[in-house]
């Protein structure tokens, strides 16, 4: 009996041992990583119980372990002209999910403004992952659990090419939303969208995935909701920095619903709620939300590197339009036709040239760019792909290695196309400038500035809506005072896209990217 009670007793001891170097082992290795390796261990010892729903759809256990996940994010912006764009693509964000208002002019306000979102906890340890327009330029970002708690969050990074932004609560234990795989996700599959919606508390909805792939242009540098005036066949850059590759549900989704989760009917987080098409600014049917698996690339950037690492191919192509295929005389309807191949570029590298049609990656059929630019915007500069392309009606495929956006940078002018001249793009523009007075720069509260006095019908302001009286303080990141210096700061341009920044006539801050090819 003793020897039992010795034998019983070592098992007990060892495996309590075993247990703490386990949970040793476990703890120093958590830190290294990534958000998706990190949710396994975590809902390997907290299992959700979740299971997909069948027959007579029920969404009560998904509804019950994702909400709690599901934060309700409060932003301050006490900064003179904080939040303002015109002409912005975030100016449809603001519109529908309740970013500050305000026509996209806003005044300056004595008081400070407030707006609100949502977010979505993806590890206890308090990271959350949000919509870069629901905390860009914030000064400070309030989080609210379900049980009331409220703490003060960090940025961690954010980025407007994915309309991402992740953010650090100091808190351990709270709940997690599980990480799904948004390449599972099958049109006609029920979804479920949660948030925090016209100022109401959580709030759970149901429908069903209706597309994939979507790219509405919201994003998009130059593609303002005004609508691009380069479409169809214009060139863009495979890659771009603007990555648009959209879930469209229609669960309703309203203003606050931004940042929000997507979930599938298991409770498996799927996409991130980023925006509406509404002819009214509430719910109309159309839903867009950013694919998970792009999101734990970001995210995940964010934390190892502080901010996003990008792979290029390094070319620039155009949609295969009925019009593009009559022109080039070939019959293909997918696929993308590579308009040029940047210097020294990986593309280039890899032997790809002008004229060559584009037609898979990684074995996947390029339907559009979308396809193409999710798939790239998961990687990094060094990863390799696999490109299938057609020439000469014959297929090909070579592997070739991602470069760094210094690649695009360093060959700029090389066998790529040179940007235009400064005077090329001043004369595009369509205006004039008289330099700002001191008495106006220090109303303004700015160190720097040029006064657009005149909008000339045709130019590239003119189709913008930029007005008369808007005060330029930088192009393309460099103070301007004069003519000249506006001129200088043009010959900077790089990929034909100009950045302004600046003050409206009613003192709100401006900012504004347009592309000067056409």
């Amino acid at each position: 009996m003793n020897k039992v009670g010795l034998t019983l007793l070592t098992a007990v001891f060892g495996g309590a041992v075993a247990l703490g170097g386990y949970k040793l082992i476990e703890n120093k290795k958590f830190d290294g990583m990534s958000f998706e390796d990190k949710q396994k261990v975590y809902f390997a010892n907290n299992p959700t119980g979740v299971m997909s729903s069948t027959g007579n759809p029920d969404f009560t256990q998904a509804s019950a372990a994702v909400a709690p996940g599901v934060v309700h994010i409060k932003t301050t912006y006490s900064r003179k002209g904080s939040q303002q764009s015109q002409g912005s693509p975030f100016d449809m964000f603001e519109e529908f999910f309740g970013m500050p208002q305000g026509g996209g002019r806003r005044q300056m306000q004595a008081q400070p403004v407030q707006a609100s979102g949502s977010g979505v906890i993806i590890s206890d340890d308090g990271y959350i992952v949000t919509n870069n327009h629901v905390v860009e330029d914030a000064d400070k970002i309030e989080v609210v659990l379900t049980d009331k708690r409220t703490f003060e969050a960090k940025l961690i990074g954010r980025d407007p090419n994915t309309d991402l932004a992740l953010l650090k609560v100091a808190s351990k234990g709270l709940p997690v939303v599980k990480l799904g795989n948004s390449d599972n996700v099958n049109v006609g599959e029920w979804v479920l969208a949660f948030g925090y919606p016209l100022g109401l508390q959580s709030t759970v909805t149901a429908g069903i995935i209706s597309a994939k792939g979507r790219q509405i242009g919201i994003l998009s540098e130059g593609q303002q909701q005004r609508g691009n005036p380069f479409g169809g066949g214009a060139e863009q850059p495979l890659a771009s920095s603007a990555i648009e590759s959209f879930i469209q549900t229609d669960a309703v989704i309203n203003k606050g619903n931004s940042g929000g989760a997507l979930t599938n009917a298991s409770g498996e987080l799927i996409g991130i709620n980023s925006a509406i098409a509404s002819p009214t600014g509430v719910y109309a049917g159309y839903g867009f939300a950013i694919p998970v698996n792009l999101v734990k690339k970001i995210v995940d950037d964010f934390v190892e590197f502080g901010n996003v690492k990008r792979g290029y191919i390094g070319v620039t192509y155009s949609e295969i339009s009925p019009e593009l295929a009559k022109e080039k005389g070939f019959t293909d309807v997918d696929g993308l036709y590579v308009q040029d191949v940047v210097g020294s570029g990986a593309a280039e590298a890899a032997g790809i040239k002008k004229g060559d049609i584009l037609t898979k990656i990684n074995g996947k059929t390029i339907t559009g760019s979308p396809v193409l630019s999710e798939t790239i915007g998961r990687l990094r500069p060094g990863d390799k792909v696999n490109i299938t392309f057609k020439r000469d009606g014959k297929e090909k495929q070579v592997s070739l290695t991602l470069k760094g956006e210094e690649s695009l940078k360093s060959a700029s002018g090389a066998s790529g196309k040179a940007s235009k001249s400064a005077t090329e793009i001043y004369n595009k523009l369509g205006a004039s400038f008289i330099p700002a007075s001191a008495a106006k720069k220090k109303e303004l509260g700015v160190n720097s500035g040029v006064v657009v006095t005149q909008v000339n019908r045709g130019g590239i302001f003119d189709y913008f809506g930029v007005e008369r009286g808007l005060v330029i303080t930088e192009v393309n990141g460099k103070a301007v005072n004069s003519v000249d210096d506006v001129e200088s700061a043009l010959g900077t341009t790089q990929r034909n896209i100009v950045r302004l920044k600046g003050v409206s006539p009613q003192g709100g801050a401006v900012q504004l990217s347009f592309p000067v090819e056409y």
